[in-house]
C-alpha cells in the first residue's frame, strides 16, 4: 500500500528510478535544446506572445511591463478570480480536463463499468454537486461536531477536541502531525508548531493601520454572522472574544521570516520529556486522539508552544468553545448550504481577497477533490493517462540532466567557496533524485468508502482514511515514492529531507515547457524552473541539510559567511520593492524563492549556452536568442491580481510578487546585454551590486 502521513508543518519543502549522478555529467544532448522545433509552438511563433509586450517602455526601466504590459493593461481579471497569469491559466485548463474525466465516470450508467477509485470519484462529485441536498441540511451537517464542542465541560475534554481538530475541520492553537525527522530521514516524527487563526498572518491582529483596523471589524462581523447560523446566543459578543483570542495566539507567534529558520525550527525531544519541557498540556489526551504512537517529536516553535498552553489554561473554557464553534462552520461552510458558504465567501473571498464572485460549484468540487490528501492521486492516474505524453517525460528528464550539468560547472567557478565545501555542494548535486510527472507508485484507496449522497461525511472519511493511514507508517522506513504534489497541480517543489526535486505533469506545459517552441524559450521557462528548484537546495535554508537529506553544517565558516554576504545582499534588494504604497516586499521571508529564482536562471541560462556547443543562436522575428531566453522568464510570471490578494500575499507567502520575480535578471549580466540596459535605467544595477550566488 502506498503510504501516506500528514505533514503539520513544510518547512523543509520548497515550493515553484533513483538518479545518482556525479559532477562531471556529459554534456547535454541536442535533440532536447539546440534543434530546431519543426512543429509551431502553441504560444505566438516560436513560444512566446511577443504582442503582449509594451514596446513604449524600456526593458531597463520596467521588464515586467516591457515584456507583459500590453497584456497586463487590456486583460481583466475574471470575477471569480483574485489572480490571474500563467499558473491560473494552466490550473484553469487542468480543471476543464478534469471535469471531461470526472463527468464520464459520474455518467456512466452501469457502475460495474467503473474501477473502484473510478467510483470514489463519482459518487465524490455527485454528493459535491447535489446543491438541494446542501441546502436541506444547513448547519445540520455538521451538528454532531457542534455538539461535541458544545458539551465540553473541562480542559481534558478541550483538549481531546484538539486532537480531533483536523478530522473534525475545526481549528486548535497548537498542531501536530507527522513529518520527516531532519536528522534521520528514514524515520517519521512529529512535528508540533502553533496556529489557529482566522486571518492570513499575525500582523493582520497587530498591525493599526487603517486597512487592517477595517479587516478586523469586518472579521467579527463575519464571525457574528457564523456563529447565528448556530443560533449561538450573545453572537455579537461571543465574536469580539474570539477575535481578543486569535489575537493572543498572534502575539505568541513568530514572525513568519523568522519560522523559516530551520535552525530556531529544529527542536527535538522524547515523548517521555514532554510534560517536563513543555507542562501545563494534557499530552497524553491529546495524542490518543490523533492515535499516533509519538515516540519522538520536533517542537518547531518552542517558545511560542509554551505561550499557547499558558493560554489554554488562562482563557475562558467558554471562549474555547466559541472559538472552535466558529471555525467548525468557517472552515466547513463550501460543504453546506449556499445561505452558508455565500456569508462565508462576502468576507473571505471579497472583503480579505478582492473575489467578485465566487467560483463555480464544479471548480470548488475538483479542489475539494485534487489534493494529496483527498482523491487527488486517483484523479492523477486517469489524468496523465490522457494528458501527458511519455515524450514530455523523456525530454523534461534530459533538461533537468543538462541543468544539473551546469550547476555543476557554476559550483566548479566559484570564486568565493573553498574545495571543501566545493566537494560537499557536488555531492549534494549528483544526489539530487528528479521526480517528473507522476509517481512511479500510485496511492492505494483500499478501505476507503465514499457515498453519493453524504458529502460531509465523505470528507470526514477521507480526513480518517489519511489519518489512519499516516499513523500506521509511523514506526516504518520513510517512503521517497510518495509526492507531496497531485500530477494535475500546476507547480512544482524541492523536498530537503529526500533532496528531491519534483514537477507535476501539469506544468509541463507552455509557457513553461513546449517541445515544440524555440529552446531558448523552454530553457527560459520550465530550464529556470527546474534550476529555482534545484537552488532550493542551496538557498539560505536548504543548504543547511547534506547530500543525505540530513541538517547538518557542510560548509566551512569562510564559506557560509561568504554566502550570506550575498544572501543578505539579495534580501536588502528585495525588501526595496514596494508594490503597495508603504508596503514592502520582505526580503527575508521571500529570500529563499528569490534565491532560487536568481540562481534558477543563471543556471538555466548556463545550460542554454551549452547546448548551443558554441554556435550563435539564430534571430528569429528580430528577437536574439538570449532576449527570447529572458523574455520566457517574463511570460512565465506576467499577473495581474487584486490589491487585497496582494496584500495577503506580501504578509503570508514565503514568494515575492510577480513583477518583483520578472525582474530577477537585473543580476544577470547577459540581461544587460540583451537588451541594452544602461547606467539611469530605473532597474540597472553597477555590476559589483549584482548578486551573483550560484
Amino acid at each position: 500500500m502506498k503510504k501516506t502521513l500528514i505533514a503539520a508543518s513544510i518547512a523543509s519543502v520548497f515550493i515553484l528510478s533513483a538518479c545518482n549522478k556525479s559532477a562531471d555529467t556529459p554534456a547535454p544532448k541536442q535533440d532536447v535544446a539546440a534543434t530546431t522545433p519543426t512543429t509551431k509552438a502553441e504560444l505566438g511563433d516560436f513560444g512566446i506572445e511577443l504582442d503582449a509586450r509594451d514596446e513604449s517602455v524600456k526593458p531597463g526601466d520596467d521588464f515586467f511591463r516591457y515584456a507583459g504590459g500590453t497584456w497586463y493593461d487590456n486583460f481583466v481579471i475574471p470575477s471569480d478570480k483574485v489572480r490571474y497569469g500563467a499558473f491560473t491559466k494552466l490550473a484553469e485548463r487542468s480543471e476543464k480536463q478534469i471535469k471531461t474525466i470526472i463527468d464520464e465516470l459520474a455518467n456512466t450508467s452501469n457502475s460495474e463499468e467503473l474501477t473502484s477509485e473510478e467510483q470514489l470519484i463519482a459518487n465524490f462529485y455527485k454528493a459535491y454537486m447535489d446543491t438541494e441536498a446542501a441546502n436541506a441540511k444547513g448547519i445540520a451537517a455538521i451538528s454532531p461536531v457542534l455538539e461535541s464542542i458544545s458539551s465540553i465541560s473541562d480542559k481534558t475534554q478541550l483538549t481531546a477536541m484538539f486532537g480531533r481538530a483536523w478530522l473534525d475541520g475545526s481549528a486548535s492553537p497548537i498542531y501536530g502531525g507527522m513529518w520527516f525527522n531532519r536528522l534521520n530521514p528514514d524515520q517519521y516524527q512529529m512535528s508540533v508548531g502553533v496556529g489557529g487563526l482566522g486571518l492570513p498572518d499575525r500582523s493582520y491582529y497587530l498591525e493599526d493601520s487603517e486597512r487592517f483596523i477595517e479587516i478586523r471589524e469586518a472579521y467579527v462581523a463575519h464571525i457574528e454572522e457564523m456563529l447565528n447560523f448556530a443560533k449561538v446566543e450573545d453572537a455579537a459578543q461571543k465574536a469580539k472574544g474570539i477575535l481578543a483570542l486569535e489575537t493572543k495566539i498572534a502575539e505568541a507567534q513568530w514572525p513568519r521570516e523568522k519560522r523559516r529558520d530551520r535552525d530556531l525550527t529544529l527542536n527535538q525531544i522524547e515523548r517521555q520529556q514532554l510534560s517536563t519541557d513543555y507542562p501545563g498540556f494534557d499530552w497524553d489526551t491529546y495524542f490518543a486522539e490523533t492515535e499516533y504512537k509519538v515516540p519522538h517529536l520536533n517542537m518547531s516553535q518552542p517558545e511560542p508552544i509554551k505561550k499557547a498552553i499558558e493560554l489554554v489554561n488562562s482563557e475562558p473554557l467558554s471562549v474555547w468553545k466559541d472559538y472552535m464553534t466558529y471555525h467548525t462552520i468557517t472552515n466547513q461552510a463550501e460543504l453546506l448550504s449556499d445561505e452558508i458558504f455565500s456569508a462565508n465567501f462576502e468576507f473571505y473571498g471579497k472583503t480579505l481577497n478582492g473575489q467578485q464572485e465566487p467560483r463555480p460549484r464544479w471548480k470548488r468540487a475538483i479542489a475539494q477533490m485534487s489534493g494529496t490528501q483527498s482523491l487527488g492521486f486517483a484523479i492523477g492516474k486517469t489524468y496523465v493517462e490522457k494528458h501527458f505524453p511519455a515524450s514530455s517525460k523523456a525530454q523534461m528528464a534530459e533538461l533537468v540532466e543538462n541543468l544539473r550539468t551546469a550547476l555543476g560547472e557554476r559550483i566548479d567557478s566559484l570564486q568565493w567557496m573553498g574545495d571543501e565545501t566545493k566537494k560537499n555542494a557536488h555531492a549534494k548535486l549528483a544526489s539530487f533524485r528528479p521526480k517528473i510527472g507522476y509517481p512511479d507508485e500510485w496511492q492505494s484507496f483500499n478501505g476507503l468508502e465514499i457515498k453519493p449522497d453524504d458529502l460531509i461525511g465523505n470528507v470526514q472519511r477521507i480526513r480518517k482514511f489519511f489519518r489512519d493511514d499516516s499513523a500506521a507508517q509511523e514506526l516504518e522506513k520513510t517512503d521517497r515514492e510518495r509526492w507531496g504534489m497531485s500530477p494535475q497541480q500546476v507547480n512544482a517543489y524541492y523536498n530537503s529531507s529526500f533532496n528531491e526535486i519534483v514537477f507535476p505533469a501539469a506544468i509541463l506545459q507552455p509557457p513553461f515547457f513546449d517541445p515544440n517552441a524555440d529552446p531558448a524559450v523552454n530553457y527560459g521557462g520550465i530550464g529556470a524552473v527546474i534550476g529555482h528548484e534545484m537552488g532550493h537546495g542551496f538557498d539560505d535554508q536548504g543548504s543547511k541539510s547534506d547530500e543525505n537529506g540530513i541538517q547538518r553544517n557542510w560548509w566551512t565558516d569562510e564559506d557560509r559567511a561568504a554566502f550570506e554576504a550575498r544572501t543578505d545582499a539579495l534580501a536588502a534588494q528585495y525588501d526595496g520593492y514596494e508594490p503597495i504604497a508603504g508596503s514592502h516586499v520582505n526580503g527575508r521571508l521571500t529570500l529563499g524563492e528569490n534565491i532560487g529564482d536568481v540562481g534558477g536562471l543563471a543556471m538555466a541560462y548556463h545550460a542554454y549556452k551549452l547546448s548551443l556547443n558554441g554556435k550563435e543562436a539564430p534571430v528569429i522575428d528580430g528577437v536574439t536568442g538570449d532576449q527570447r531566453f529572458f523574455l520566457a522568464w517574463a511570460q512565465v510570471w506576467r499577473e495581474k491580481r487584486t490589491e487585497q490578494s496582494l496584500m495577503s500575499q506580501l504578509k503570508s507567502d514565503p514568494h515575492a510578487p510577480a513583477r518583483y520575480r520578472t525582474v530577477a535578471p537585473r543580476n544577470h549580466d547577459a540581461w544587460y546585454k540583451a537588451f541594452n540596459v544602461q547606467p539611469g535605467d530605473a532597474l540597472y544595477l553597477a555590476p559589483e551590486e549584482r548578486v551573483r550566488i550560484w
